[in-house]
């Protein structure tokens, strides 16, 4: 139930409009000055201020700038005597919500702050949603241990508060639409839209309206005028998703927007200025299809201001368990109705460990949900897991996947890492076998399981 605060130094007003917004179902505070209603703000959850202008020492206006400072949200109704206008608009302009002239016909008070009232609800009800926003897809949040999703949090933090273009490439699954919604959200621009277009979802005629807009009677069926993405992502981010599959025709014009920062819808004229920050995103290797003559290279590095590579899952093993943890809480929390799965069997996760993950984080998503669903009781077992990952399709090292610019020392690192995983693989996470197998002493193997932060299973 809202509480309102009455401030006014007649005695008479506060006990009346007491009486008046309790018939209403409001709760009610008063104040007799200025400074005791500070008082009962820091006493009281206030929902609204309703005040007289004139009062003597802290008068009306003051008492607001006091507030604001404090909670410029906060809504504040002023009372005035007619013949005061200006004292009322002056109010308006330095933060008031509304005000009303002394005496007032109670009906015209009550819908008045009913209007501040429900105003002020949408306000808090905006603000906790996009708290909400900002914590789901905060770089902080995006879940990763590996060294190399450090350094891509770390960049994302650089790169957010800017307006450079930024390129991401990846597989299916590792998560390029959560980095540009990170970006996003961390950015001046959270408030805007984020709008998100697949360009590979549309054929070349529509994607272009899609994008662009287009004029009424452009082409057979424009019955109307439609803005376009660009147009509806104005001063927010527009992300770009599968840019690899835009035609010739489509490079054209993406290239003509970035250069002139302008557009205009098909079948126009009138040039519309591009307000908004654009994020592309491709599972292909675009510099690959460069050299096939497949995408322009100009509009290549009219894109690629800002970098970013998403590793596959089977490149950041060490990120599973935080990974299927977080899942696991997830769809235990939206299946709360059965029992509650809260574990998973350790040989399921020498299975994850083992995989090689052609779906990446989505796959590995998709089989938490299943698990979940299917477990019998508070842990997903083996048998709760999809039949292709029972029969153990153990990923391949291939050391042709270590980047070139990576020095002797740090190849060298990445071998013994994955010898030393298969090696407690094969020992079931034995770390006595697994030494006898590596030939070295369980000493050394310890130390060298904490110093690469290998998970071993046992310790999930």
């Amino acid at each position: 139930m809202e509480r309102i605060l009455i401030v006014d130094d007649e005695k008479n007003y506060p006990f009346v409009l007491s009486a008046v917004f309790e018939e209403e179902g409001y709760n009610t505070v008063t104040a007799s000055s200025g400074v005791e209603a500070l008082e009962k703000i820091k006493s009281h959850d206030i929902d609204l201020v309703l005040t007289d202008i004139k009062m003597p020492g802290m008068d009306g206006m003051v008492l607001m700038s006091h507030i604001k400072a404090h909670n410029p949200d906060l809504p504040i109704i002023m009372m005035t005597a007619h013949g005061t206008v200006e004292k009322g608009e002056e109010a308006v302009k330095k933060g008031a919500h509304s005000y009303i002239f002394k005496p007032f016909q109670n009906e015209q008070l009550i819908l008045s702050v009913k209007i501040a009232l429900n105003m002020y609800q949408m306000m808090r009800q905006n603000k906790h949603l996009q708290k909400e926003l900002q914590s789901k897809y905060h770089f902080g949040n995006l879940i990763g241990k590996s060294k190399i999703m450090q350094e891509i949090f770390q960049t994302i933090q650089k790169v957010a508060p800017t307006n450079a273009t930024v390129l991401i490439e990846g597989e299916s699954g590792t998560g390029k639409e959560l980095v540009a919604k990170s970006i996003h959200f961390n950015s001046s621009r959270l408030d805007a839209p984020f709008i998100a277009v697949n360009c590979s979802a549309l054929a070349e005629n529509l994607l272009e309206s899609e994008l662009f807009g287009h004029e009424k009677g452009a082409f057979t069926g424009a019955s109307s005028l439609k803005k376009g993405r660009f147009e509806i992502a104005e001063q927010g981010t527009l992300f770009l998703d599968e840019i690899g599959e835009l035609s010739p025709n489509l490079q054209v014009k993406l290239l003509r927007v970035l250069q002139e920062r302008s557009f205009e819808r098909v079948g126009g004229t009138e040039t519309h200025p591009l307000n908004a920050r654009l994020i592309a995103a491709t599972n292909k290797k675009l510099i690959q299809e460069m050299k096939k003559g497949h995408f322009r290279e100009d509009l290549f590095y009219r894109l690629n201001v800002v970098y970013f590579s998403l590793p596959p899952l089977r490149k950041r093993y060490e990120d599973i368990p935080l990974l299927a943890s977080h899942f696991l809480k997830k769809y235990a929390a939206e299946n709360a109705s059965k029992i509650e799965v809260n574990k998973i069997a350790q040989d399921v996760l020498r299975l994850f460990y083992d995989y090689e993950w052609p779906g990446n984080i989505r796959e590995l998503e998709n089989i938490i949900e299943r698990g979940v669903i299917l477990a019998g009781t508070d842990t997903i077992k083996s048998e709760d897991i999809p039949p292709e990952l029972r029969g153990r399709r153990e990923k391949t090292f291939n050391p042709d996947d270590i980047s070139i610019q990576s020095s002797l020392p740090e190849t060298l690192s990445i071998i013994e890492k994955h010898l030393i995983q298969r090696a407690l693989a094969q020992a079931n996470n034995v770390q006595a076998s697994a030494a006898k197998i590596l030939g070295i002493k369980k000493s050394l193997l310890h130390y060298k399981i904490k110093n690469y932060q290998i998970h071993v299973g046992s310790k999930y």
